[in-house]
């Protein structure tokens, strides 16, 4: 059992918890708790390696949980208490985490959608957003820069598994311009536009969505070919970024469910 705080392997994963700087130049990020655990088993994924506190694999849930990751090579590592709260990234850990690779999924060969995000700096609201494109069947996510990394443990904790389903790309503008050169790209904006129901979102094309509170990067504003918005007869001035998104990408959903 590990109880020093000064194992090697206890540093790399603080590390990683930490500073993005870290998950990028190792290539892994971390997840915690076992609802994480199963969603990556479901979907393959391979796990790097994995820590859990005597209790975790004293209780029914950890016992089945444990018995599943030892059929596949995964290194396992038991810790007490004192670790796991070191390593974790909650202020209450659930007695199990561990390390994945990056996770490089590949959109649909006739993927003709994208959700791009312009300078979302919130890890919940990413997260959220995340997790709402996974339910949509979203097939390709777009970051760009001032946007929060997309493997921060409050992003991964947010999505709730969307990790392992939501293929992600970070892109410059440049890169966007090129991608999507045959795309039309829509801009959600507070300020005005069509009202997000009455766009056609079965043709190829793209929906740019930033934080209410500082609005569209310039780049976005240049690069879009229109403006979309959500009608709020209540009066109110905006809906939080995620709130905004899901409501547009299940429009989008329901249009090319029914073309």
């Amino acid at each position: 059992m590990i109880t020093s705080l000064n194992n090697e392997r206890v540093k790399y994963v603080r590390a990683l918890q930490a500073r993005s700087r870290a998950r990028r130049k190792e290539g892994h990020f971390v997840i915690e708790g076992p609802t994480l655990l199963r969603e990556a088993l479901a979907a393959g994924v391979p796990i790097k390696e994995m820590f859990y506190t005597e209790d975790f694999a004293g209780s029914p849930e950890g016992r089945v949980l444990l018995e599943r990751i030892s059929y596949s090579g995964t290194i396992m590592l038991p810790v007490d208490q004192s670790v796991m709260r070191a390593m974790s990234d909650t202020p209450a850990p659930q007695g199990v985490l561990a390390v994945l690779p990056d996770l490089h999924l590949e959109p649909p060969a006739d993927a003709s959608f994208a959700l791009i995000i312009d300078r979302v700096a919130d890890p919940g609201n990413l997260g959220n957003m995340m997790r709402t494109a996974a339910a949509a069947g979203v097939p390709l996510m777009v970051t760009t820069a001032g946007t929060v990394d997309w493997t921060n443990p409050k992003v991964v904790r947010s999505a709730m598994g969307a990790h392992f389903r939501l293929p992600v790309r970070q892109l410059s503008w440049e890169g966007i311009t090129s991608q999507f050169a045959d795309y039309v790209l829509f801009l959600a904006d507070v300020q005005g536009g069509a009202p997000y129901f009455s766009v056609n979102w079965v043709q190829p094309c793209a929906l740019i969505v930033s934080e209410e509170a500082h609005g569209p990067s310039e780049s976005a504003a240049r690069l879009a070919h229109a403006r979309v918005m959500i009608p709020m007869p209540g009066g109110m001035e905006s809906l939080n970024v995620a709130m905004a998104t899901g409501i547009m990408l299940f429009e989008m959903a329901r249009q090319r469910a029914v073309q």
